[in-house]
């Protein structure tokens, strides 16, 4: 799924939430930058990626240190990376202090544009990679739901409750235009349910009358301020007889077989019983 159409995505849902019945004579100003949360991450001489979760506008101050190896030069050059393309004007010399190296950056989150992978680079030598993300949806499955014709079937996507809850929830189905699916216009075929409980938040997409059509790949997205968590799903509609085909066949290449076997019998019976015949002398 793209950047730019998770972000139409998470437009909408927002909208769902906005009023018609009255007007704001004038816009809500954007959130001045110097109000937003701060946060810090740090990664000393970190060989594999640090996942950080986000779910609001939040100023991300990160922080690596280098504590090199035998030849510590005086200096060195570093930048960082994001998504694995150099940001711009990120180039500093970094001296040694303290028999380590430092680097640092100070981002403003306010958009799914402005996450991603930042790495810090110590010139040839390293590279540490902070993976700034959306909490993450669980159980997310890589077999396909079967379903049959004109049955139903339910679809759910769960946000485990050490998440922050999401502000909503969102379906849609890849047929190659990534349509959001509305309830309200196909209605009694779609039914959208969100729920919590102890453990979790989760969504259910509830189809009910299912045809051939509604077969295919299907995105639940858990909506936050700065961008949506998607999961994805296959449905496949099958019909009742399809489970039972190889069966079929089997027992159709069994007869085949069996009708073989005993026409084979048969004719060699009767072959036996020809050649008796003929071996007994003529009665005088």
């Amino acid at each position: 799924m793209t950047a730019s159409w998770k972000q139409i995505l998470l437009i909408l849902a927002s909208c769902r939430h906005i009023s018609t019945k009255t007007a704001s004579p004038t816009p809500t100003p954007l959130v001045p930058e110097a109000s937003l949360p701060a946060k810090k991450f740090e990664l000393k001489d970190a060989i594999e990626p640090e996942t950080i979760e986000l779910h609001h506008h939040v100023n991300v101050t990160l922080e690596c240190t280098w504590t090199g190896n035998q030849n510590k030069l005086p200096n060195l050059p570093g930048y960082w990376r994001k998504d694995g393309q150099e940001r711009p004007d990120s180039h500093v010399t970094v001296e040694l202090k303290n028999d380590q190296y430092n680097i640092k950056v100070v981002l403003i989150i306010n958009s799914e544009e402005s996450l991603g992978n930042y790495s810090c680079v110590f010139g040839d030598e390293t590279e540490m990679t902070f993976v700034l993300t959306v909490p993450q949806i669980g159980e997310k499955r890589d077999k396909p739901i079967v379903s049959y014709l004109r049955d139903f079937v339910v679809m759910t996507c769960k946000m485990d409750n050490k998440h922050p809850e999401p502000s909503t929830w969102t379906w849609f189905k890849d047929n190659g235009t990534e349509k959001q699916i509305t309830v309200d216009v196909t209605p009694g075929h779609y039914e959208i349910i969100n729920e919590k409980d102890e453990k979790t938040f989760k969504t259910k997409l509830k189809m009910r009358d299912l045809s051939d059509a509604d077969s295919g790949v299907y995105y639940c997205g858990a909506v936050y301020p700065i961008g949506i968590s998607m999961s994805r799903m296959e449905l496949k509609v099958i019909s009742f007889m399809e489970p039972v085909k190889p069966f079929l066949y089997i027992l159709v290449e069994v007869v085949v077989l069996v009708a073989a076997v005993l026409f084979y019998e048969r004719s060699q019976s009767k072959k036996s019983n020809t050649e008796g015949t003929s071996d007994v002398p003529p009665v005088a």
